[in-house]
């Protein structure tokens, strides 16, 4: 099993930045390829950003090209995402995930979930 906690979510004026991390507990954290989802008040939860698990391989969404880096250190069994010129829309629950499949962007096939980071960015 796996278990993940994010952190680094916060308040931040449009145009700035953030870094969210989500450390996972368990050996078998460099296995798992990793995803970054979010979800805003009174919407669904959508994909951001997925690495596989050496790290090789990312995808993100088109609304966080170019914007948002996803990354991971196995050795401290942490991803990270890496977020810059942040819009409004970009204001939701943050949340990490764990799967056995490399770039999925589906949630069922993430096993494992965070409890989410709030990241709110203010105009």
């Amino acid at each position: 099993q796996v278990q993940l906690v994010e952190s680094g979510g916060g308040l931040v004026q449009a145009g700035g930045s953030l870094r969210l991390s989500c450390a996972a507990s368990g050996r078998t954290f460099s296995s798992y390829a990793m995803g970054w989802f979010r979800q805003a008040p009174g919407k669904e939860r959508k994909f951001v950003a997925a690495i596989g698990s050496s790290g090789g391989s990312t995808y993100y969404a088109d609304f966080v090209k170019g914007r948002f880096t996803i990354s991971r250190d196995n050795a401290k069994n942490t991803v990270y995402l890496q977020m810059n010129s942040l819009k409004p829309e970009d204001t939701a629950v943050y949340y990490c995930a764990a799967s056995v499949k490399t770039g999925t962007p589906l949630e069922r096939e993430y096993g494992y979930w965070g409890q989410g980071t709030q990241v709110t960015v203010s105009s």
